[in-house]
């Protein structure tokens, strides 16, 4: 089945061995997809594709489906996120989680005023009381570094993650179990593995000897650099604020209370350090790590030996040195006596161990010259201000650039052209300007909006600052700075399901200059599509006549799509899928949409005849989908040149999508046709059809779906498993139906 003769897989059957059981099956692919996570994630050595480790996912999602029976919290197939949870509940910790004292390094002013000999004096003086109060002068000790990231305690029972919690106080903390199950470098049960866990070990059998009954590690939660990289870019381009550091976006992420949100955030996990243990006697802190090596629990890196003092400053040099390499915000060195005897002899303060002390770097900053101040128009419209600095070295490489990210950074810190400013690495590794030294004479404060004449920098389009948001927003529709990210949305499965026009014809499209805007594809021949390159002038590829047809088909079939999607796919600012739905029910055509007397009268001022508006709107009985927000932002596009354009376009083209759903007023209508109005479907399991599917079926006979079960949902269409959803509708004696029953509600 699996690459690889010593990868855990299940042996083929023959016709003289025992088809095994669905619960053996689903018990060795849970084991085989937890081996590979861990090549994967652990120790960037995986034996197999990543089409075959998908084939042994989806085999697993399917007898679980089948097989509720045999659910298990610890399944890799949860790794993806379960239901929000209302609260984090309170764990009360085994062996209370203690803080580090932090020793500093010092810089040259306190230097002087402290009267030290050098900056690693308190490191010195430290270790001097290690070897005062074991009473000799060589003290075995490891040095590793201090990865800035998010306390946490990780509980195995039985080799099974029990929970996982923060440090909050020290004696209890949040029980954060939801969310670090969707890091995939933790393991959710732990496997002994012959060799370390070496590449093509093989595999030991698990039995209640080779693992601890109980084992607490402690470790950090943290966001690899390039990936907080890219996260802060998104951010910044939703026009959302930036995160600081990489240890605030790895907390603000594991404090969502929506694990699938967690899910979609790069978090890794490395461990240090030991809580609660009933196992063989760990003698040392290398006995310890070999025991993290043997269980596949990924580990802090490198851990560097000393046993005198000149050897610990020559280790927390190297760490220093080194630690601009690692994947990981740093900001100091961990030294801990190795011996765990000797840690005993050491004991506790009220607050922290005596036997281990956090040495604290000074972040490296340089003074150097802000020359410019340019503005970069991102593929969702929003202006982001880069400074352009005078080029200096800092923490091992140049820079050059620093993202100022909005005009409210720019403001608190007063940045103005030719300023001499501090810049540091901010999490080691996003230049940042700390704060402005000193300016030139006559340099005057930095307006973004006037530094561009009000204008996209890209299509000279209007821009606009949304209430409640700090970022400036280019809003015209056809700005080619964000072409590409509008034709993939215009094109996506829930917008206009345009079969054939991904990420890569878009950007092709918009590089060969055949479209600026997504009506701009109706324009399209099927010759020109056919000749598209999607590669390079040196290494052409082109689209070909049978993707082409398939796209020109798509386009024609578009023109008869519903006024929801459409909506939908024009990509307004607020109008996601539901609200678009609602604004189809309460309008026949797009035409209709432009003076909408509906959308006048939710903008309408309420302070002078507000029950007059309220009147006149219950009729209508708007859903929360379609609120003031959704209003301005539907009637401020239709009004601008962009919306104005699109308006023009579509006349031009002969489209004007009809809804699907039209019923502005329930009380006057015909109900006949719409069978399933006023009630609300929640829908769970596998399904015979795709559930966007059926979910638009529903829609379009007056139902509602949403995604969790209360006590106003009418039906629960259960497909094969359910779940929590399924267990929830039970207990509170909601209908449970199947997909005859639906299909015989559809009908009427």
């Amino acid at each position: 089945m699996l690459a690889g003769h010593d990868t855990p897989a299940m042996a083929d059957p023959d016709l003289f061995s025992q088809v095994p059981s669905a619960e053996a099956q689903i018990r060795e692919l849970r084991r085989s997809l937890g081996y590979h996570n861990r090549l994967y994630y652990s120790q960037a050595e995986p034996e197999i594709s990543d089409a075959d480790y998908d084939r042994l996912f989806r085999e697993l999602e399917k007898l679980e489906a089948k097989h509720p029976e045999f659910h298990d919290p610890n399944s890799p197939t949860l790794r993806v996120g379960g239901a929000p949870i209302s609260g984090f509940q309170q764990v009360r910790h085994a062996v209370p989680m203690l803080s580090i004292d932090d020793v500093f390094e010092l810089g040259a002013e306190a230097v002087a005023s402290s009267g030290a000999s050098c900056p690693e004096q308190e490191l010195i003086d430290y270790y001097r009381r290690l070897q005062k109060n074991l009473d000799r002068d060589e003290v075995a000790v490891t040095i590793e570094p201090k990865i800035d990231g998010v306390a946490v305690t990780l509980l195995y029972r039985d080799g099974k993650l029990a929970y996982a919690a923060t440090r909050g106080d020290g004696q209890t903390g949040d029980d954060v179990t939801h969310n670090v199950r969707t890091i995939r470098s933790i393991p959710l049960e732990l496997v002994v593995q012959n060799g370390h866990a070496t590449r093509g070990a093989s595999r030991a059998s698990v039995t209640d000897a080779s693992i601890p009954k109980l084992l607490e590690v402690r470790g950090e939660i943290f966001m690899p650099n390039e990936a907080f990289a890219a996260l802060n870019n998104e951010r910044d381009e939703a026009g959302l604020a930036t995160f600081a550091n990489p240890r605030n976006a790895a907390a603000g992420t594991l404090k969502q209370l929506d694990p699938k949100v967690v899910a979609t955030r790069p978090l890794a996990f490395l461990a240090h350090g030991l809580g609660a243990y009933e196992g063989p006697v760990l003698e040392t802190e290398h006995a310890f790590h070999e025991l993290l090596s043997r269980l596949g629990i990924p580990q802090n890196q490198p851990i560097l030996n000393a046993s005198n003092l000149a050897e610990v400053l020559a280790a927390v040099a190297q760490i220093n040195h080194d630690r601009h390499a690692l994947d990981y915000g740093t900001d100091g060195a961990v030294v801990k006596v190795l011996n765990r005897a000797e840690r005993e002899r050491l004991g506790f303060t009220s607050r922290a161990p005596r036997w281990a002390a956090a040495y604290k770097f000074l972040p490296e900053q340089k003074e150097t010259t802000l020359n410019h101040i340019i503005i970069q128009v991102g593929r969702t419209g929003v202006l982001t201000p880069v400074a352009e600095l005078t080029p200096v070295l800092i923490s091992g490489s140049t820079v050059a650039r620093a993202t100022l990210h909005n005009q409210d950074e720019i403001s608190k810190k007063d940045i103005r052209l030719g300023a001499t400013v501090l810049v540091e690495k901010a999490g080691e590794i996003i230049p940042a300007i700390v704060k402005v030294i000193r300016y030139p004479e006559g340099a005057k404060p930095f307006s973004l909006f006037e530094s561009v004449g009000g204008k996209c920098p890209s299509c000279s389009g209007p821009i606009s600052q949304e209430e409640g948001f700090v970022a400036w927003r280019c809003t015209n529709f056809q700005c080619p700075a964000q072409a590409v990210t509008h034709i993939k949305h215009f094109a996506g499965r829930k917008a206009l399901d345009l079969e054939g026009l991904g990420e890569i014809v878009a950007e092709a499209l918009v590089r060969n200059g055949h479209c600026q805007s997504p009506l701009d594809l109706f324009s399209l021949s099927e010759d020109s599509l056919a000749n598209l390159n999607l590669g390079t002038d040196d290494a052409p590829r082109r689209f070909g006549e049978k993707n082409a047809a398939k796209v020109i088909a798509a386009l024609e079939a578009s023109k008869r799509k519903p006024l929801h999607r459409w909506l939908f796919a024009m990509g307004i600012r607020q109008l996601g899928e539901s609200a678009a739905r609602e604004l189809a029910r309460l309008h026949r055509t797009l035409s209709e949409i432009p003076d909408s007397e509906i959308l006048a009268e939710v903008l309408r001022d309420t302070r002078t005849d507000a029950k007059k508006k309220n009147e006149w709107l219950a009729k209508y009985t708007i859903t929360g989908d379609v609120g003031r927000a959704v209003a301005e932002a539907v009637v401020s596009f239709f009004k601008s040149t962009a919306g104005q354009h699109a308006l023009v376009r579509f006349a031009e083209l002969g489209i004007d999508p009809v809804s699907e759903n039209y019923l502005p007023i329930a009380a006057e209508a015909d109900l006949s046709a719409l069978p399933l109005a006023g009630k609300t479907f929640v829908i769970t399991g596998t399904l015979s059809m795709d559930r966007d599917e059926m979910k638009e079926r529903i829609e379009a006979k007056g139902g509602k779906v949403s995604g969790s079960v209360s006590a106003k949902t009418s039906y629960v269409l259960a497909g094969e498993g359910g779940g929590s959803k399924r267990e929830k509708a039970e207990k509170l004696g909601l209908a449970i139906i199947g997909e005859d029953e639906i299909l015989k509600l559809l009908q009427g």
